[in-house]
Formats: C-alpha cells, sequence, structure tokens
C-alpha cells in the first residue's frame, strides 16, 4: 500500500511539473502578445475625417451611421442636399451655407454648428425629400428638435416665428 502511494504520488508530481512547465513554454509574455496582434475592431462611430472638415470649413462633425455625409455647397441652390444656414462665415465657401447628403433610406448624423437660423430639406418642387429632425439648443442650454420642411427651408433660432435665441445645430436625423 506505501509503495502505490509513493506511485501515485510522484505520478501527480511528474504531472504537474509537466503541465507547469508546458504552460510556461506556451504562454508568450505580456508585451509579445498586444504587439503581434491586431488591434480589436470597434466601431466608435466618429465621423472620418471631421478633423480636417473643422480645420477648412470650420464645420464640427462628430458622429453618426455614414448616410448623412458632408458635401461643399456648389455656388448655386443644390436640390437633393439639404442645406444649413448659419449666420457664421462657415462650410466650403464660407458663406454661412453648410450642405449634406443622405445616401439611404435613414441617416443619422450629430455635429455642432453655432447661428443656426435656417435648414433646408433635400427634396425640390417635384421630388419628395427625407422627413427630416433637427436637434437644436440655445447657449442657455433650452433644447427642442423641429420638423424640417422636407423641400423648403425652415427657419429656426433667431429667423423663427416668432423670434427666439440664437440656436445651435446638434443632430440630423433623416428617415422616407
Amino acid at each position: 500500500m506505501r509503495r502505490l502511494n509513493r506511485i501515485f504520488l510522484s505520478t501527480a508530481a511528474v504531472a504537474v511539473i509537466t503541465a507547469a512547465t508546458t504552460s510556461i513554454a506556451v504562454v508568450p509574455a505580456h508585451g509579445a502578445a498586444a504587439a503581434d496582434e491586431p488591434p480589436p475592431v470597434v466601431e466608435d462611430y466618429s465621423y472620418p475625417g471631421a478633423d480636417v472638415i473643422f480645420a477648412n470649413d470650420l464645420v464640427q462633425l462628430i458622429s453618426g451611421d455614414g448616410h448623412i455625409l458632408y458635401k461643399p455647397c456648389p455656388a448655386a441652390e443644390a436640390p437633393g442636399l439639404i442645406i444649413v444656414r448659419s449666420n457664421d462665415l462657415i462650410g466650403s465657401r464660407r458663406n454661412g451655407r453648410v450642405c449634406f447628403e443622405v445616401t439611404g433610406a435613414v441617416g443619422h448624423l450629430t455635429l455642432k454648428i453655432p447661428n443656426v437660423y435656417a435648414v433646408r430639406g433635400d427634396g425640390t418642387t417635384t421630388t419628395a425629400g427625407h422627413k427630416l429632425r433637427a436637434e437644436l439648443t440655445t447657449n442657455a442650454g433650452a433644447h427642442s428638435s423641429v420638423d424640417v420642411d422636407p423641400n423648403f427651408d425652415t427657419e429656426v433660432g433667431i429667423a423663427a416665428t416668432p423670434p427666439g435665441d440664437p440656436t445651435t445645430l446638434l443632430q440630423l436625423d433623416a428617415s422616407r
């Protein structure tokens, strides 16, 4: 019986040592594993190129689903584009006009455009535009939501009837 216990204990000890040695040999150092593996893929919905757009056009784009895209405004009216009008000299032409294109049935964009006084839908008199909802805030922190006319200008802030406080556009949501 004593001999059997010694054999059992010896076998168990060899198994433990072998397992520990194998584990040590197989597991790489923490730094080496991190350097060899690609970073995890995590979508944060940050707007691509937002820093460049802000530097060039003074338009702060924060995040979105990729279905409302910033577009430089053409010189003339722009059918098919959402047009945001601001008293600030922003946009590709520094004339206070900022344009966006909706590329899907729905879209979402978080942004920050100060001193907005009108938002125009992307439709025309002959083509239906997207349903558009704009989220705004005042300098005092009063938030509001406005349904934008799909085919015409919707006045907000100081241009609304009756005139309100200056507003900052925070979000656009489009749907069909």
